[in-house]
């Protein structure tokens, strides 16, 4: 009795099994890709070159993550001005910004250095400091700031406009009423020439040059454009004083949260923005002092040799304020690559 049922079990088994693998192959489980959600603000405005390269970089990384990482781009100080938004990518409430050096020299002063007044010979020379020694200096001031370096951008040169005289010499820049960003390279800068250096938030400028709070600025050709300050300045002195850009900054918490794989993309698709936009901006500068000129700008080309001489008060501006041991180590990065 015993053996006919232990043969009937067998054969019960046996059959159930067969009958499973004639309904074919189960289906794997699929699997849920987690999408993380990012916040990137800028300042440009939304027909800036920066803000092209914000969105090629954007639509880059969430086409190679596979739609993994979708990152929303606010341009033009949508969330907040440079310096808050600067101080909301440390927090971890934004996750990327695109700070200038001026902006982060609070929080390393090995940033502070690289606005020295008149230090590169011309954007390729500044391209090849910044992306090589400087980059790997000062990297790991901002991971301690819970940021991480991701690629130099572009802004470019800053030159001066003004609505009361044409700039043809340091003595012109005298008693000028100008509005600089609050950071002491500028202003410094200014000051050496004889201006009277105000602090205006950015957001605000437009509206301080059209009803004559201040006389003058000074910002990359593309910034004078795209602001369209010449409908409210008469006057463009392609002075090339100070270079600074937009440095691609990432919030550590953020980047945390990534797989090795994801932080590659990050980084790859950063420099390929950036690259992009210093073709783009160096391609429209060529056209836009004609434009500027269209607009009915007047444009002076000073000898930079006669402002350079009078730079040594802002040097020793700098300098108390940087560390003269990070001047001379960014002076000495610079004079070893050119």
């Amino acid at each position: 009795m015993k053996k006919t049922l232990s043969v009937l079990l067998a054969l019960t088994l046996l059959l159930g099994a067969i009958a499973m693998a004639g309904c074919g192959k189960s289906e794997p489980a699929k699997q849920e890709v987690k999408t993380i959600a990012m916040k990137f603000g800028h300042y440009a405005p939304a027909g800036h070159p920066g803000h092209a390269a914000a969105k090629m970089f954007a639509e880059n990384v969430e086409k190679r993550t596979n739609g993994a990482i979708k990152i929303s781009v606010f341009p033009d100080n949508q969330l907040g001005s440079p310096p808050e938004m600067l101080e909301q990518n440390i927090m971890g409430a934004i996750d990327m910004s695109l700070p200038t050096q001026g902006a982060l020299d609070k929080y390393s002063k090995k940033f502070a250095v690289v606005m020295l007044p008149f230090v590169f010979n011309d954007a390729h020379h500044a391209y090849k400091v910044l992306d090589g020694p400087f980059m790997q200096w000062a990297a790991p001031d901002l991971d301690k700031q819970g940021l991480i370096f991701l690629a130099n951008w572009e802004w470019g040169f800053r030159n001066l406009t003004n609505n009361v005289r044409p700039i043809n010499s340091p003595d012109d820049v005298k008693g000028l009423k100008i509005r600089t960003p609050p950071e002491i390279q500028l202003q410094a800068a200014m000051e050496a020439l004889g201006g009277n250096v105000t602090k205006i938030a950015f957001p605000e400028l437009f509206m301080a040059l059209k009803q004559g709070v201040v006389d003058a600025q000074e910002n990359p050709l593309s910034v004078i454009y795209h602001n369209k300050y010449y409908e409210a300045q008469k006057y463009l002195a392609m002075t090339n004083h100070v270079y600074n850009s937009m440095v691609h900054v990432m919030s550590k918490k953020t980047w945390e949260k990534l797989t090795p794989e994801q932080q590659k993309i990050i980084k790859e698709e950063s420099k390929k923005a950036g690259d992009f936009m210093r073709e783009q901006v160096q391609k429209e500068e060529k056209a836009l002092v004609k434009q500027l000129e269209e607009k009915g700008m007047k444009v002076t080309t000073p000898k930079v040799a006669e402002f350079k001489a009078k730079m040594q008060p802002a040097y020793d501006k700098i300098a108390a304020y940087a560390g003269k041991e990070n001047v001379d180590a960014f002076i000495k990065m610079a004079d070893s690559v050119k």
